[in-house]
């Protein structure tokens, strides 16, 4: 962890969204409060010329239009082209027809460095399936730490058929790139009653794969601690304070900011498989 956080320090990453514009602002922070610099731009005339200045690209289909679909190709293509890390967050994906061929779209055109989302997501994404818990994961995909080794075999099978890092976010966070599996225990469960927390941890993880290209799995695993933590810290800033839930986005981002190296390394509940 500790080059992860060098590489991020000695170099800063410009991330280019294509994202929601439910989340657009709190995304745009947490790059900031992770020590990279944001930039949102999803017209079709530009996206080519603002990638080729970034360093890492994030395609988020959260309010997924047809206005922005091929300006997700296009950028993709080009970053696939300049050995850009790409990273994918399928967000709802199986809740629509629309959603399922997008995505199916940009998958066989644009290789992925990481794809990240809940059990649900990444389960429509391998089989198509229809996901009725909308953005939400379903009951039946929680892991759990009864179903976890089944569930971390599953999810490699699913790396290794993608060739890319899949990271599966909620209690029990699964990263593997298809051969090392690793899981990260930290959060708090008031992260899912905070519109875009999803959002906001793969803005986090593209600013630290940004920086580190040639490690994706170990910056995933970074930025999942790192978002972990600022979360459980979150959670003590809001009781202490006897504040509520809109207080508690604003703790989460400062955790973001203010949480160090040691913090990370210190509290971060990692396990590799």
């Amino acid at each position: 962890m500790d080059k992860i956080i060098e590489n991020l320090r000695n170099k800063p990453p410009l991330v280019h969204h294509i994202t929601n514009y439910v989340t657009v602002n709190d995304c745009a922070n947490v790059v900031l409060a992770a020590g990279g610099a944001p930039i949102m731009a999803d017209d079709v005339k530009e996206v080519e010329e603002i990638v080729s200045i970034s360093s890492v690209l994030y395609i988020n289909i959260g309010t997924l239009n047809e206005r922005t679909v091929e300006s997700m190709v296009k950028a993709g293509k080009r970053a696939n082209c300049l050995g850009l890390p790409v990273l994918l967050d399928p967000v709802g994906m199986g809740a629509s027809r629309m959603r399922n061929d997008t995505v199916h779209r940009l998958m066989n055109e644009i290789y992925f460095t990481v794809i990240k989302g809940n059990m649900s997501e990444i389960k429509g994404l391998y089989k198509a399936e229809r996901n009725t818990g909308g953005v939400d994961v379903k009951d039946e995909d929680i892991v759990g730490t009864e179903n976890l080794a089944e569930a971390v075999e599953y999810v490699k099978k699913i790396a290794r058929e993608f060739d890319s890092v899949v990271a599966v976010t909620g209690a029990i966070d699964i990263v593997t790139d298809g051969e090392q599996a690793v899981t990260v225990r930290n959060g708090h469960p008031n992260m899912s009653r905070v519109t875009g927390t999803g959002c906001m941890t793969g803005s986090v993880m593209a600013t630290y794969v940004g920086s580190n290209p040639e490690r994706p799995v170990d910056a995933v695993v970074a930025a999942l601690v790192k978002m972990g933590l600022a979360g459980e810290r979150a959670e003590l800033e809001m009781k202490n304070k006897n504040e509520g839930i809109s207080s508690y986005k604003r703790y989460l981002i400062d955790g973001i900011d203010l949480i160090g190296l040691e913090e990370m390394k210190e509290g971060g509940k990692i396990e590799y498989l």
